[in-house]
């Protein structure tokens, strides 16, 4: 199945691929054609996003042809690459209020799914619908929390989930992220996980949101859930953030309002025969997407390369698997694929973090690359 079909003729794109025997390669979508436009002025997106008016650039930059997107799926000397380089790769956790008493289901569960569907349906009977709504730090989430407090319901979860500190934490480093038709790992010490489909936030090194892309942020449930002070181990593995497949970015035609008003469906297809079909809408998301934005960089903490940001997802899957009440966990060979019209289609197969490729081209090496390349 092809990464991305144009939604619009007008829609700009831009990502990396590794071309064999060459190395990263910096391209847009003209149509259906990869067209290589790595120079000495965009030798990276990084380089990319500093500019002013980045689909004006895209559209003037020279270039190479160096295939199709067909080309690029069966992998005829092309491999789709996470559209990011030198940014750091941050997400936010927490931002939808469904979600977020999954979270809370976590914590009360100490990471043990047999636990989780009786903690479910007593928090239901005592929560409810009382969150929705709900803007995090106004007068009425102080409530929300008074009350919670009361009857020894609170948790960091609802802390960042409804509190005025929205949760930003490092997904990955730099170069560590995997794209479009790459393998994502799990621990292997983990048993109970899930993905997460979410829209990631391209942001310069000014603050200025240039563009979005869709984002698998895999998670693992019980680690999480046994203490928040594990979310590096529960987060941070071996090709354990997608991105992909390319970078559409902002103009006339596409900005912030699409991507708050963005529709995501989910599909895992595993090789038991299982399917399990989620979603998330980003109209429901509790915090502004400027706003987490906002809470990661400025005077506070600055990103001289930039950095993607995972925005947080409405999907927490309860579909029972294998038993009753133990809702769902991946298997190794599991397809996952996250759709969005005009972001198109994310697709990975999941294998443990151990089993999938090591990551060894880092900064350092893509830095030598494009020095022998003469771009830097």
């Amino acid at each position: 199945m092809l990464p991305h079909r144009n939604p619009t003729p007008e829609a700009t794109f831009a990502g990396r691929v590794w071309r064999e025997g060459i190395g990263p390669a910096l391209v847009t979508l003209r149509g259906d054609t990869l067209v290589d436009i790595t120079s000495r002025d965009l030798p990276t997106m990084r380089d990319l996003l500093e500019r002013p008016d980045v689909p004006a650039v895209l559209r003037a930059a020279p270039g190479e042809e160096i295939g199709t997107l067909d080309d690029l799926t069966h992998g005829r000397g092309l491999r789709c690459l996470a559209p990011c380089d030198l940014q750091a790769v941050k997400a936010a956790g927490v931002t939808f209020a469904e979600s977020m008493v999954e979270r809370v289901i976590e914590e009360q569960a100490a990471g043990d799914p047999d636990r989780a569907a009786e903690i479910r349906r007593t928090i239901a009977a005592r929560i409810g619908d009382s969150l929705s709504g709900i803007v995090p730090g106004s007068d009425a989430s102080e409530e929300v929390r008074r009350v919670l407090q009361s009857e020894g319901l609170w948790s960091q979860y609802l802390e960042v989930g409804i509190g005025p500190d929205a949760e930003v934490f490092t997904k990955g480093q730099p170069l560590s992220a995997v794209g479009w038709g790459a393998e994502v790992g799990l621990h292997p010490r983990s048993a109970w996980n899930n993905p997460e489909p979410e829209i990631v936030l391209a942001v310069n090194s000014a603050g200025e949101i240039k563009g979005a892309t869709l984002g698998n942020d895999v998670n693992l449930r019980d680690f999480e859930g046994r203490s928040a002070l594990l979310l590096g181990k529960a987060k941070d593995n071996n090709a354990s953030a997608a991105l992909g497949p390319f970078l559409r970015l902002f103009d006339d035609g596409y900005g912030m309002r699409d991507v708050e008003a963005a529709e995501l469906t989910l599909r895992v297809e595993g090789e038991d025969g299982f399917i399990l079909d989620g979603h998330s809408s980003m109209t429901r998301i509790s915090r502004r997407p400027a706003d987490i934005v906002a809470q990661t960089i400025g005077a506070h903490h600055q990103y001289p390369d930039g950095f993607m940001l995972y925005l947080g997802t409405l999907f927490a899957p309860i579909q029972d698997r294998d038993a009753p009440g133990q809702g769902f966990t991946h298997k190794v060979g599991d397809v996952v694929t996250i759709t969005e019209p005009a972001l198109g289609q994310l697709r990975n197969t999941v294998r443990l973090s151990t089993d999938c490729p090591p990551w060894t081209f880092g900064t350092a090496a893509l830095m030598r690359n494009l020095a022998g390349r003469r771009l830097i």
